[in-house]
């Protein structure tokens, strides 16, 4: 098992840009430095502000974000933004996070009435001084995205993270049958329906789905309740299709983030994995899954309009916000005194 999530990801992640923690603390400098002074108190806080432990998925329309958004930002700021975005994303990560943005442009066309659809109502906050403080950190939010990163010297923490889509199939139009989270949807009843009669028995836990994920916007996440089937219970293909669930998450983060926390999950998590589902076992059908480790959770939900909108998120147990980095970073520090 830690030998086949190990070989997984890289080859996933082949032809991906590794991020440089200093080009992205310097790209990041670069984007302050483009605000003007009315946009930079919008835009820049403290490292230690409160508000950069709150997060949210919902429109920004029905939930106001901290920041500076990107309809407020000239030509120049928004390509500083997206160099940022590039720097601290995989390739596969930033055209998600691309794609999701542009589905705003969809949902105003299909709901023309509804005032909470703003295309580019999404924000971006800096909180320390990028490339100068050794602990700083930023995220960026609007609808269906949450990506909040914490830099500490040369170790990027990336959690929690949520990505959202609706609708998650277009059934019409020009962009019909897009699917922006369709591997993590198809892996997901890929596993559950390889499973036994016995280990279904034991993966599904509720017969009905959840309709959102559990944790929400939380700002601290534990572990959930510990239903669903072990991973060391599956036959070695289920464990393939498992990983593959694992790396579709894992394949937003840059190559050498996402190489850092397989290696965590292979040896610290492998025996405490449990894959659990919740709802139906077919596309149309509302259902859950989650994916609960001893460090890591990951929830997938598609219950909404009719089972057609998703939501993910992955988090870390002790290192949502980088406070794993952040609290190793005072002790080594204290200690080198």
């Amino acid at each position: 098992m830690k030998l086949i999530i190990l070989l997984l990801l890289p080859f996933a992640l082949i032809g991906q840009n590794t991020v440089k923690p200093i080009s992205g603390s310097v790209k990041a400098l670069n984007f302050v430095n483009s605000l003007n002074e009315t946009q930079r108190k919008k835009a820049v806080f403290p490292f230690n502000e409160m508000n950069r432990y709150e997060w949210h998925f919902l429109p920004a329309a029905i939930i106001g974000r901290t920041g500076i958004a990107v309809k407020d930002l000239d030509s120049l700021q928004k390509e500083n933004l997206h160099l940022l975005l590039h720097a601290y994303l995989s390739k596969e990560g930033y055209v998600r996070t691309t794609n999701i943005m542009d589905f705003e442009y969809l949902l105003k066309e299909m709901q023309p009435k509804n005032p909470g659809r703003i295309p580019e109502n999404y924000s971006v906050t800096i909180y320390g001084t990028p490339s100068q403080d050794s602990i700083w950190g930023w995220k960026f939010s609007g609808h269906h995205l949450a990506l909040n990163f914490t830099v500490v010297k040369d170790k990027i923490g990336f959690a929690p993270f949520f990505f959202g889509v609706y609708p998650a199939e277009v059934k019409d139009g020009p962009k019909k049958g897009t699917r922006l989270l369709k591997d993590q949807e198809d892996l997901g009843f890929e596993l559950v329906n390889s499973l036994t009669p016995e280990q279904k028995n034991v993966a599904i836990f509720d017969l009905r789905a959840f309709t959102e994920i559990v944790t929400t916007n939380s700002q601290k996440a534990g572990p959930l309740e510990p239903v669903g089937l072990f991973a060391n219970r599956m036959n070695p293909e289920q464990k393939i299709v498992l990983n593959k669930v694992i790396a579709s998450y894992l394949l937003s983060m840059p190559v050498s983030l996402a190489t850092s926390r397989i290696k965590k999950i292979a040896f610290e998590d492998m025996n405490s994995i449990r894959f659990g589902w919740a709802g139906g076992l077919i596309p149309g059908k509302p259902h859950y899954y989650r994916i609960q480790g001893k460090t890591f959770l990951i929830e997938f939900d598609n219950t909404q309009d009719n089972a057609n909108h998703i939501h993910t998120v992955w988090r870390d147990f002790n290192g949502d916000f980088g406070l794993d980095l952040i609290r190793e970073h005072y002790h080594d520090t204290h200690h080198h005194q």
